[in-house]
């Protein structure tokens, strides 16, 4: 109600254009900013060999996810969001995505939201996602708390009320009072959201970030193909994993998105980059 959120603090010190965007485009549809990128497959094989040899289990998603959280540690623009007309700084970095015990059609998904302080390797962001990964499929007993949230509102409640229910919840977010046991819960309320369509066996897509909650980056990661590239003056092939990113524009300007994206890129060539612990993640301003 007065500025203050359970996950994030309010930025003041902003530039008059930033401060004003969320007042021009006023929904993160509005605000929608689409890119894709490729990028050659090898150095990641070659690294899930490598690490496999040592034990630990490793593949696309978890090279994605540590890149992003390396990334938005060392830019902390990309960790903002806007709330009616207002930009904030989260105070760590949370990831959503969803997994399914099987592939099979007929397969719920469930979904995961967790939190990194930004500090940690690869090997430890790959670590933690293993162990909740699991306990969410081959040793899950029972619904997480995302999951009952989510089914305490369609089940719950009668449904000529979900809609009454959903604005109010929408209504209290909008004005700082939503309670903070549903903010840790919200899969919308996060740094990030990914989805894993290279799993689908499909390419990536582009898809919407959520009016609701806060989420202001969604990747999206496709299938890898084999696709022409000149080499040394040659003509070769090589196998290339693209993914779709779309991003809310409006808490931070299109010169630091392009260069958070070089960085991205950086770790994407090269996941060893990625193995060293950071002292501390960069903060954003006051």
């Amino acid at each position: 109600m007065f500025g203050k959120r359970p996950d994030g603090r309010r930025l003041k010190n902003l530039a008059p254009i930033q401060m004003i965007m969320p007042y021009v485009m006023k929904t993160r549809n509005d605000s929608m900013n689409m890119y894709e990128d490729t990028f050659n497959c090898e150095p990641w094989d070659e690294y899930i060999k490598e690490k496999e040899t040592e034990g630990l289990k490793i593949g696309y998603m978890h090279i994605l996810i540590a890149a992003i959280v390396r990334l938005i540690a060392l830019r902390p623009q990309l960790n903002r969001f806007c709330m009616n007309g207002r930009i904030y700084a989260r105070p760590k970095i949370w990831v959503s995505f969803v997994v399914h015990p099987t592939l099979r059609n007929d397969s719920d998904g469930t979904t995961i939201k967790m939190c990194f302080e930004g500090t940690e390797s690869i090997t430890e962001i790959a670590q933690m996602l293993n162990e909740r990964v699991a306990k969410e499929t081959v040793h899950r007993t029972e619904e997480n708390d995302t999951d009952k949230l989510l089914r305490t509102l369609m089940h719950g409640i009668p449904g000529f009320l979900i809609k009454f229910v959903v604005d109010i919840l929408m209504w209290m977010d909008k004005h700082n009072i939503m309670p903070k046991a549903i903010v840790e819960l919200s899969p919308f309320h996060t740094s990030f959201f990914v989805t894993n369509l290279k799993s689908l066996g499909i390419n990536h897509i582009f898809h919407h970030t959520y009016n609701f909650g806060t989420t202001g980056l969604f990747f999206a990661m496709g299938k890898e193909k084999k696709i022409p590239v000149v080499k040394n003056g040659e003509i070769v092939e090589e196998k290339h994993m693209g993914y779709g990113l779309v991003s809310d524009e409006r808490f931070c300007d299109g010169l630091y998105f392009a260069n958070s994206l070089r960085l991205m890129r950086k770790f994407m060539r090269n996941p060893k980059l990625l193995e060293e612990k950071l002292d501390k993640k960069v903060e954003d301003v006051e």
